[in-house]
């Protein structure tokens, strides 16, 4: 009996292996090899043309002229992390919290046409992203939609939205006088960028890039978050109505407590997609205007393919693999979808 169990168990073992070897194929082919193929690169000065053996080994440069070494390479790098950091800030919240509201209202019981709602929020998530941004160059054009909205209201001459590389932060300041920055501000830098240069937010073409962003992935995330409010009990739901809970003590301490896993999805896939943008920022600005729409991204596109340095383009995928995994791990502990 043991004998034909153990065959038995072999016999599944091999069938297993056998279903389960050529998907582990692939992933070592088209997944493993190229991760330790770019960072091999990330050592080396390739120009991306000549053979990768015909390389040259130069150690730690690549990464070292990115954060230490003063010059064109780190000042670049530094920027691409400035911008990036302030999209991440402007759009994770913003198409978190919106999409949040949105299933919110998708979900209750008394809405009609709930169908027509999901389609028309999630019809930009599924529309070509470089499509979308051409629709919104002519939209934020002088002469566009945006500003003949806009002008009427602010009393203002046309916006040059795509072409002005003022951060909005600064502009703020202006307002109150402030055109000029300290003295504690100007002296002291981070990376080769001033305390000034790092507070002066996004630019006015970020901050339209981050409206476009935020625009096209509120259908998807809305879609997850109300997969996850489906997925709530209704007997939990029944029995803190039985307690005499209001519907604002129902979601504050029922909902977003059993939504937290699904929030932490949402956050952590909005906090991988906005550190890597690069689709809108190469079909609106290239970076431009004065390098404020500059990313790691769009930093690695044009230091491998523009620049010729393949090893300076892996070096900086690298740093901001790193960044993403700690600031996942920072959103794990804040979030924190076990203790449900």
């Amino acid at each position: 009996m043991n004998a034909v169990r153990r065959r038995l168990q072999t016999s599944e073992a091999i069938a297993g292996w056998a279903f389960v070897t050529p998907v582990l194929i692939g992933l070592v082919v088209f997944l493993i090899v190229p991760i330790l193929m770019a960072l091999w690169i990330s050592f080396r000065d390739w120009n991306g043309f000549t053979p990768p053996g015909q390389s040259t080994f130069v150690g730690v440069d690549n990464y070292r002229a990115l954060l230490l070494e003063q010059g064109v390479k780190r000042f670049d790098f530094a920027l691409a992390i400035r911008n990036n950091l302030y999209y991440v800030l402007g759009v994770v919240p913003t198409q978190t919290a919106i999409a949040f509201l949105l299933a919110v209202v998708v979900n209750q019981k008394f809405l009609r046409g709930k169908s027509f709602f999901r389609t028309a929020y999630y019809f930009p998530s599924i529309t070509s992203s470089i499509a979308i941004s051409l629709i919104f160059i002519f939209l934020f054009q002088r002469t566009g939609a945006i500003n003949f909205l806009l002008n009427p209201i602010l009393a203002s001459d046309n916006m040059n939205w795509l072409e002005n590389a003022n951060g909005v932060f600064h502009n703020l300041f202006s307002v109150f006088g402030v055109t000029t920055p300290p003295t504690f501000l100007a002296e002291n830098s981070v990376m080769g960028l001033t305390l000034w240069q790092w507070i002066s937010g996004p630019s006015v073409t970020m901050y339209a890039i981050m409206i476009l962003a935020t625009w096209t992935t509120l259908g998807t995330l809305m879609l997850v978050f109300l997969a996850g409010l489906q997925g709530i009990p209704n007997e939990v739901d029944e029995a803190t109505m039985v307690d005499g809970a209001t519907a604002w003590q129902r979601f504050r301490h029922v909902t977003l407590p059993m939504m937290k896993p699904t929030l932490f999805f949402v956050l952590t896939i909005g906090l991988i997609g906005t550190w890597q943008v690069f689709d809108q920022i190469f079909a609106i600005s290239a970076g431009g205007p004065q390098k404020t729409t500059l990313t790691p991204a769009y930093l690695v596109y044009r230091e491998g393919f523009r620049g010729s340095s393949m090893g300076t383009a892996t070096a900086v995928a690298f740093i901001l693999f790193i960044i993403i995994i700690v600031l996942t791990l920072i959103q794990r502990r804040v979030v924190n979808p076990d203790e449900v």
